[in-house]
This record gives structure tokens, C-alpha cells and sequence, in this order.
């Protein structure tokens, strides 16, 4: 051995057990953020790759360009954009549409049902049982961990997600027992409070709650306060999609030989409730002031288009009227930028209308009644709000046609606060929220063990 070399050896010994010591302690400080930003990474990777399995039920023609269709339309667009699968049990009216990992099933055809109403019916009757047999047929072949219903399949859903132990979200549009007051159909106290109490039961078992506006939410925690709801307001369904060029705009004029005149347009159904009875009586108010106007109302089904006009012609409005079919949502897009006012005559109720989310996106001025349906929406900022009368609603058109600058605020405000509020990421956003409260694979706030003392 050299001289001298035992103490440089030692020396060297004790440097690496310092450093080994100072590693040693490095590591103690590290490791257990190290640990926990590894598991969260984990998390995070494991909730954005996780897919449902769902058995939407949609008691309701779909698709049509209509009230809940649309809205089926799109919760079925962002689940399906958030990659879940998705199977939709529907009646056997209505447009096929597609969308990945989307798939339709309808009830068997019935013959003698060719069209759908809104609203309560005899015909529902009957698909809707069709859809509860369909409903099962599916949670028998395939484990879902998902019921989605909508408005009354929410009925028996509640009992299929007891008996199949899977969770209901319940996607309510709108007070059921309340709406049945709109129809003939069903309009009996005793209809009514049975609706109420099935309603009541589906809010106080179901896991979940998806409602359209302020309103309802309201609504649902007063029955069950601790519930998970979450309201996703409609999105216009083809304003993000279509863009509607000067040229549609003059091939919808010379297609209607109306060059020259002054558009008036509604878009949406002729049901009692939408008003427009009091929209026809004032069309001759304000027709005395602007003879070129034409009020325009899109959206007759069989034969109400021709019963309409004959009604229009016995008050001698024929010159200032026209009752058009419905037309797919891209078409109808054509109509708003075609109209110099939007019109809404809506009567009551309470659920905003899907119009309306159509008409802040097409940068033209709004004229709609002051009433709860509306005003959750809209305001004196974005649009002129009058009172459901005949005088108050033509005095509103005429204000705005009066007063250019007025209508170019509104309707650029319009414009303005549907790009900021009721956007596609948004509202897909909200879909993925619910969802996420429904899944108890993934609800970990924060880690479940706690290293640091």
C-alpha cells in the first residue's frame, strides 16, 4: 500500500457520504411533490380518456327543426364531440342524422301515424310505450352506465335506472305538469296533478339534472335542494355552421317575389301559444304607415300554411302576409338575414324559446313580448320588449322601423352577446360537466392519500 493512502481513501469515503446524504435529503423534499404531480398527471389522463356508455330517450320526433328535437340535436352533437357512445332510442317520425359513435333506434312504423304534434296526444301515447319496450330491449343487451331522458320518458326512466342499477340524468325542457295547460289534450286537474307527482319523483331520484333556463333550475331546487343541476341555455343550432351569403339572400327574394317590399320574419311553430293570432292583428296597424311591409311566418305543418292564408284573407291581409312550410335550420338562417325585424308574439310560458338563440346570431333587430320566456334571455339592451297585445307589438315594429340606429344597436348588441354567452365550446363544455358529476370513477377532488404531515 502507498504512504498516505488510507487517509486519502478515507477522505473520499466521507465526500461521497456527504453527497449521498445531500442526494438523500434532495429527494426527501422532492419525492412527494414528484409523487403527487405523477398522480394527478395520471388522473387527468384517465378523465379525459374515459367514455360513457349512454341510452338516450327521446320521446319525440327527431329530428325535426323544432323545440326539443333540436335540443336532443345537440346534447347528441357534444356528447358524441366528447367521445362518448351514445345509443338514442326515438318514434319512427322523423330525419336520420349522424354523428360518431351515435346511434338512432327507432320504434317499429306505425302506419297511421304519419306526424307528430307538440304537446300531449293520443299518438304519443302509444310511441311512448313503443320507446319504453325499445328502452328495455337495450338495457338488456348492452350494460350502460347512463340513462339520459327526456321530458316524459323520465317517467319510467327513473324505474330502469332503479331495476338496472345505472344512473338517470334527467334533461328537463320544460314543467310537464304545467305545459299540459297549453293543450286540449291532458288539460284535467287530474292529468295535471299526477304529471306533478310523477315529476316530483323523477327530481327526487334522479342523479343528476340538466335544465334550459333560470327558471327551471329554480324550480328544481325547490323540490330537491341538493340535487346536481346544471343549465346549459340552447345554442342556435346552425348559426356556428352557416354562413349565409348576399346571394342566398337574393335568390330567397326573387324565389318569394318579394323585391321591394319590407320583411317581417317569425321563425317557429303555429301552436296557440306562440301568438300568432295577436302578430296578425297587427300586421293592419302597421301596414297603414309602411305599405311595402310583409309579415312572413315560417315554420306551417300540413295543412295550417293554407289554413292560416285563408284566415289572412278574410281580414283582407293577403297583401301583407305569408304562411311558409317549415324549412331546415341552414334554410331558415336565409329568412333572418333576409328579415329588416325578428318577431317573437309569444303569448306565456316560461322556457325561452329556441328561436330566439337563432335570431341574436343573425345580427337583425328583435321585437318580442315582455314576458318570462323572453326576458331570460333578452333585455331592452338587445332587444325591444312590449307587452303580449296587438297595439303594444305593432307599436314595437314601428319603432324599430322607425328609428334605424335604434335597430342597428339591438341588433349588433344581439349579436355582440350571443358570441360572448352561447357559444359551441361553451356549451359543449357544460355537457361535459354534467357528465363528469355522473361518473364516481372519477370523482376525486383531491388525492386520497395525504403525504405531506
Amino acid at each position: 500500500m502507498c504512504p498516505g493512502g488510507e487517509p486519502s481513501l478515507t477522505k473520499t469515503y466521507q465526500a461521497g457520504s456527504v453527497l449521498l446524504a445531500n442526494l438523500l435529503l434532495l429527494w426527501q423534499e422532492f419525492r412527494l411533490d414528484f409523487i403527487e404531480l405523477l398522480y394527478r398527471c395520471l388522473y387527468l389522463l384517465r378523465k379525459d380518456s374515459y367514455h360513457m356508455k349512454i341510452l338516450m330517450i327521446s320521446p319525440q320526433p327527431f329530428f325535426e327543426p323544432r323545440g326539443t328535437p333540436i335540443s336532443v340535436y345537440q346534447r347528441l352533437e357534444a356528447l358524441s364531440a366528447l367521445g362518448h357512445e351514445i345509443d338514442l332510442v326515438t318514434y319512427h317520425v322523423g330525419q336520420d342524422v349522424e354523428f360518431p359513435n351515435v346511434k338512432i333506434h327507432r320504434v317499429r312504423k306505425v302506419k297511421m301515424i304519419q306526424h307528430v304534434r307538440i304537446g300531449p296526444s293520443r299518438a304519443k301515447i302509444l310511441l311512448d310505450v313503443l320507446v319504453f319496450f325499445k328502452a328495455i330491449q337495450l338495457l338488456l343487451g348492452k350494460r350502460y352506465d347512463v340513462i339520459h331522458s327526456h321530458e316524459e320518458a323520465s317517467f319510467f326512466s327513473m324505474f330502469l335506472a332503479w331495476i338496472f342499477r345505472t344512473r338517470h340524468l334527467y334533461d328537463m325542457h320544460s314543467i310537464l305538469s304545467k305545459q299540459l295547460g297549453n293543450f286540449d289534450f291532458g288539460n284535467k286537474p287530474i292529468f295535471i296533478k299526477i304529471f306533478g307527482v310523477l315529476e316530483t319523483m323523477v327530481l327526487k331520484t334522479c342523479d343528476a339534472v340538466i335544465t334550459v333556463g333560470a327558471d327551471l333550475e329554480n324550480y328544481v331546487k325547490t323540490v330537491e335542494s341538493d340535487i346536481q343541476v346544471v343549465m346549459i341555455e340552447n345554442i342556435a343550432l346552425q348559426a356556428y355552421q352557416t354562413s349565409v351569403q348576399p346571394d342566398d339572400v337574393e335568390q330567397l327574394k326573387n324565389k318569394l317575389d318579394l323585391d321591394g317590399r319590407l320583411p317581417i320574419v317569425y321563425t317557429g311553430t303555429y301552436e296557440r301559444y306562440q301568438g300568432l293570432t295577436m302578430a296578425l292583428e297587427c300586421v293592419e296597424i302597421v301596414a297603414k304607415q309602411y305599405p311595402r311591409v310583409i309579415f312572413i311566418f315560417v315554420g306551417a305543418k300540413n295543412q295550417q300554411a293554407r289554413e292560416w292564408t285563408e284566415i289572412a284573407r278574410e281580414m283582407n291581409l293577403q297583401e301583407h302576409v305569408q304562411f311558409l312550410d317549415v324549412v331546415s335550420p341552414a334554410e331558415s338562417m336565409v329568412y333572418l338575414a333576409y328579415a329588416a325585424v325578428l318577431i317573437s308574439p309569444r303569448l306565456d310560458g316560461t322556457t325561452t324559446p329556441l328561436k330566439i338563440y337563432s335570431y341574436l346570431h343573425a345580427n337583425r333587430p328583435i321585437v318580442a313580448t315582455n314576458i318570462t320566456a323572453h326576458t331570460q334571455v333578452l333585455s331592452p339592451e338587445i332587444a325591444v320588449l312590449v307587452e303580449p297585445n296587438k297595439d303594444a307589438f305593432a307599436a314595437g315594429i314601428l319603432r324599430v322601423l322607425r328609428d334605424p340606429e335604434l335597430a342597428e344597436c339591438i341588433a349588433k348588441n344581439a349579436h355582440e352577446f350571443a358570441k360572448q354567452k352561447f357559444s359551441h365550446q361553451d356549451y359543449t363544455s357544460k355537457v361535459n360537466q354534467i357528465y363528469q358529476s355522473l361518473s364516481s370513477v372519477l370523482e376525486v377532488e383531491e388525492p386520497a392519500l395525504s403525504w405531506k404531515e
